[in-house]
């Protein structure tokens, strides 16, 4: 009977994985390396409840915002998970912990791709006291900018400090004394930010609907 239950459970985790496997790669463009763990007993999982769910990719484009790593973990999930066709779908809107890492490639791409560059201009424009933002990279913990107007690239780059006030992401250019608040859903709380190994590493929690 022990035997059996410990394989029931090993199967309801396999299948809520997988189910889970299939909405990221539906959701995303892009996903590697994917790594799902449930932690939650077979009785739980039965009466619709998680303990516990892990989520570790790498190399993802989610609606053309692409990070190099990502971390999700989620606590006290309630589910309804339809064995028949494998649908799986959220009860509760639960409160998730993530971390996500961004190279200065990545970086790059989303600012300075066609349906993010608004966002490249605008801090061009708040802190740079130009039209647009040409040039992005990380360089001794900072990131380095260059601007232009007119086509005409007006400097070598400027150093701007990267930083968190009240769970809010904040782009500072010291020269100008000017900052720039990046632009995030109310919802997304931001705790910590910074610049490892030339990549920028976000720690961050929300409220999620499913």
């Amino acid at each position: 009977m022990i035997e059996k239950q410990i394989k029931e459970k090993g199967i309801l985790a396999k299948l809520l994985e997988q189910c889970i496997r299939i909405l990221l790669i539906k959701e995303c463009k892009k996903v590697s390396n994917i790594k799902i763990d449930i932690i939650s007993s077979s009785t739980q999982i039965i009466k619709g409840k998680i303990d516990q769910i892990i989520i570790i990719a790498e190399d993802i484009n989610y609606q053309d915002l692409l990070f190099d790593k990502f971390k999700l973990e989620a606590n006290q999930l309630k589910i309804n998970f339809k064995l028949a066709n494998k649908e799986l779908s959220f009860i509760n809107n639960p409160k998730i912990k993530f971390n996500i890492s961004l190279s200065q490639k990545s970086l790059k791409t989303i600012i300075l791709s066609e349906n993010w560059n608004w966002i490249g201009n605008m801090i061009s424009k708040k802190i740079l006291n130009q039209e647009k933002l040409e040039d992005i990279k990380i360089k001794n913990g900072e990131l380095l900018m260059k601007s232009a107007k007119e086509k005409i690239i007006s400097n070598n780059g400027d150093q701007i400090n990267i930083k968190v006030e009240e769970g809010k992401i904040y782009l500072e250019n010291k020269i100008y004394n000017k900052t720039f608040q990046i632009p995030i859903e109310d919802k997304i709380y931001i705790e910590n930010i910074y610049i490892e190994n030339n990549l920028i590493n976000i720690a961050a929690n929300s409220a999620v609907s499913f």
